[in-house]
């Protein structure tokens, strides 16, 4: 992974790429993807960001990493930037397929709507950001939260089975204080949570170190 960060993440123009240089001319070819321009279809951020939250939750590797490589698969969070955001040139609540890599185009969305890159971009966020860790009987959180963020929330409904968490980076103290608020249960980081036959809308407090 740190080779990965050296040599194929490009925070100027917030691109994580799956080929360096481009796979152009290789013999004997590689196949579908050879025969895209260079710089095309040669995203790799999903499968980055999911690496690095795995290797901070086991490894203590840096935490931030995955949000930053969030933010630059996020459509939101292209649109929205002052360099990006003219060169993207793609809907903000939309995620591409593709994110050029090469001049003249560097930076520049392609293949929109594309429901495959929308799917894992939202399994990162919950599993790898969020930590939820969902089985057909039991559920656990391990967050991999970036360090500016005191709390998140994350609610799950499922038929009749209403559960909401509060991840929360706190003392003790301010952990009970919520606790206490919510009329919530504690439930640990990796703690298995049977959630098949809670009724109502049920709260968790996972707490977090500061």
């Amino acid at each position: 992974m740190a080779s990965a960060e050296a040599l194929l993440v490009n925070p100027q123009a917030g691109l994580v790429q799956l080929l360096s240089p481009p796979l152009a001319h290789a013999e004997p070819s590689a196949g579908y993807i050879q025969a895209y321009p260079p710089g095309v279809r040669e995203n790799g951020g999903v499968w980055a960001l999911m690496a690095t939250a795995q290797l901070a939750r086991e490894q203590g590797a840096d935490a931030d990493t995955p949000y930053r490589l969030f933010t630059y698969l996020s459509p939101a969070h292209r649109a929205a930037h002052p360099v990006w955001g003219p060169a993207y040139g793609l809907e903000p609540y939309a995620v591409a397929g593709d994110v050029y890599s090469q001049p003249p185009y560097e930076g520049r969305g392609g293949w929109s709507w594309y429901t495959g890159a929308a799917g894992w971009l939202h399994r990162a966020a919950v599993e790898s950001i969020l930590g939820l860790q969902w089985q057909a009987d039991t559920l656990c959180l391990l967050p991999c939260l970036p360090s500016h963020w005191p709390r998140a929330q994350l609610t799950l409904v499922r038929g009749p089975v209403h559960l909401v968490f509060t991840l929360l980076r706190a003392t003790p103290h301010d952990v009970q204080h919520e606790l206490d608020a919510q009329a919530a249960r504690l439930l640990q980081p990796g703690e298995p949570l049977a959630w098949r036959g809670l009724a109502g809308p049920t709260r968790f407090v996972v707490p977090l170190p500061l």
